[in-house]
């Protein structure tokens, strides 16, 4: 189940409230303009699995999705690194915020994942699991974090001429706690 907490951005370490059933965090998230519900999935995938089989097994989902929210570009976010590090591999890098021109659709397949949302003076951090669909609109200051070993199958939908997300130069995702496994 997703957990939501929401921070002052001055106190990233102590959060002012911490949500865990899925009505509560609805609210909390729609009185600052971001939607966010539970979408059953029928299909049980794994975090690691190939792009090419979560496409096929959400094709019905994904193009509702398409339809209900005019994005049309899908990336798959499917790792599993549930290890500690080899000999010479670097450990996953600090995530930066971010800002899109574009809408952005996050839902959570398998894993988890911690998606931060920087509204006004708050920040609204969701442990992201399976089931859990969340929009970002355009213009909201983000960051998505994996953890230092990623467990995690997601995927994240846009419009296909949004740019990319840009740096929005701001160091404040550095302050926060980062996802811990």
């Amino acid at each position: 189940m997703s957990r939501l907490s929401v921070h002052h951005q001055s106190s990233p370490q102590i959060p002012n409230k911490v949500l865990g059933h899925a009505e509560d965090i609805t609210s909390t998230l729609a009185a600052v303009g971001i939607a966010f519900r539970e979408l059953p999935l029928d299909s049980r995938l794994q975090a690691g699995a190939a792009e090419q089989e979560i496409l096929t097994a959400l094709a019905d989902i994904l193009a509702q999705l398409k339809r209900d929210h005019d994005l049309s570009q899908v990336e798959v976010i499917s790792v599993d690194q549930r290890r500690w590090p080899k000999e010479g591999e670097k450990p996953a890098p600090a995530p930066q915020e971010q800002v899109a021109d574009g809408a952005q659709l996050y839902l959570f397949l398998a894993g988890q994942g911690l998606l931060s949302l920087h509204v006004d003076d708050y920040v609204y951090v969701l442990f992201g699991e399976r089931n859990a669909l969340i929009s970002v609109p355009a213009g909201t200051r983000h960051w998505f974090d994996l953890g230092e070993f990623p467990h995690c199958a997601a995927i994240r939908l846009s419009a296909a001429d949004a740019a990319q997300p840009k740096s929005s130069g701001d160091g404040i995702a550095a302050a926060f706690p980062r996802l811990e496994d």
